[in-house]
């Protein structure tokens, strides 16, 4: 089981004592792949695929209250939960692909931070990778026994990202009806339904349901069942605000893109490109910068975390953190060394990461509708209907994705 690592609060403290955890895992749905998937929809396809986008943010609310439920109701994360529950082969099979997961995690972050920083300074894209994977690895280095200090950074970051696209929106010369009608589901060709497949699919992230157990069983102090109770109705307030203002970012992504690049080449396939669409020299422009740059070193961090998590929890092993971060910014570094194209290594991170889903979703599915480990707090069958049928759209979509990507 994880260290505790919080101390006993006053009881007036109890009632804020969850809230924090989400806004971590929400970092991992406002990433650069984020970035470069919403612009490149909005751009290509206008407010068609909007829907698309709030349907995908009520998937993964759905799902990080499951991750956030296991690990209040078993006091571990769902690492922990495979090691107790599956046998020692499947659980070396689950450490490896996660391991995979959480290089793929940061090539995405670090090659997200680097493009922002060449953006806004114009630094060299390695140079770039290396200053994002150091403050990131700063940022996890700060948490302490005992303090919030890592939830805190990341929310701020977070909150940043909010504020740049709140601004963005509410300068941008957005069609309302048109916006109104992008709600209805439908697609208009292969390309959008590519699109679609991406940003549906490639939405929940493994290593966010993997960090969001840890997190919980760190800061949760519940051991009765009436406390347990009360964190979890806690909790559903932690990942409701948190997921929905990251699907609020989000939609703010494609709006944005849609109000003014659709029908134009600016802003289309590349953050660079969305970059100049707004005018290098312009507010607009320096707001997405920056908002970029706080995605990627925030992200980077959590995978970072989630990559400590990981091997902590199916393994019982730790690594010293700084070896940790040097393995899993390899990958990327190497990726910004040999000058392959930014936005398609972004690509092919969430391709990899596609690969990951299924191995998060489904033992998370089969473990909280087991009565046996979650007691009182076992799904309840219209849960599992609905986890079932998240579980199985999710891993569809990524399985078209893969194909349409290949052939």
């Amino acid at each position: 089981m994880l260290e505790q690592r919080w101390p006993v609060r006053a009881p007036r403290r109890r009632g804020f004592a969850l809230i924090g955890p989400a806004f971590v895992a929400a970092i991992a749905y406002v990433d650069p792949g984020n970035f470069a998937t919403n612009f490149s929809a909005g751009a290509k396809y206008g407010y068609l695929l909007l829907w698309v986008i709030v349907l995908a943010n009520l998937m993964a609310m759905f799902v990080q209250s499951l991750s956030a439920k296991l690990g209040l109701a078993t006091g571990m994360s769902l690492p922990q939960n495979c090691r107790e529950h599956y046998p020692h082969r499947m659980v070396l099979g689950l450490w490896a692909q996660a391991e995979l997961v959480a290089m793929a995690t940061d090539l995405a972050e670090i090659v997200g931070g680097a493009i922002a920083l060449h953006l806004l300074f114009g630094l060299d894209l390695f140079v770039g990778g290396l200053i994002t994977g150091a403050w990131a690895f700063l940022l996890v280095a700060v948490q302490a026994p005992g303090e919030r200090r890592y939830i805190h950074a990341v929310t701020a970051y977070f909150g940043m990202i909010v504020l740049a696209f709140l601004v963005l929106v509410l300068t941008a010369d957005i069609d309302p009806r048109q916006a109104v009608g992008g709600l209805v589901p439908r697609l208009d060709d292969e390309g959008s339904l590519v699109l679609a497949a991406g940003i549906l699919g490639a939405t929940v992230m493994p290593h966010a349901i993997y960090l969001h157990s840890a997190l919980v069983t760190e800061t949760s102090e519940a051991i009765t069942m009436p406390q347990k109770m009360k964190a979890l109705r806690e909790q559903k307030v932690d990942v409701t605000t948190a997921m929905s203002l990251a699907g609020l970012v989000n939609v703010a992504m494609l709006l944005v893109a849609a109000a003014l690049f659709a029908g134009t080449s600016l802003g289309d396939n590349t953050l660079e490109g969305a970059f100049s669409g707004f005018g290098p020299l312009s507010t607009a422009g320096l707001l997405f910068a920056i908002a970029l740059l706080a995605s990627g070193l925030a992200s980077s961090s959590v995978g970072t975390y989630a990559g400590q998590v990981i091997m902590d929890g199916f393994l019982r092993r730790r690594i010293p953190l700084f070896l940790r971060r040097g393995l899993t910014m390899l990958p990327a570094l190497v990726v910004l060394a040999v000058g392959v194209d930014p936005t398609w290594a972004l690509v092919l991170s969430q391709v990899v990461l596609s690969f990951g889903i299924p191995f998060a979703l489904v033992p998370l599915l089969l473990l909280t509708q087991r009565a046996d480990i979650m007691g009182e707090l076992v799904n309840r069958r219209r849960t599992t209907v609905v986890a079932v049928f998240v579980t199985g759209l999710i891993v569809t979509l990524n399985a078209v994705l893969l194909f349409l990507l290949v052939f």
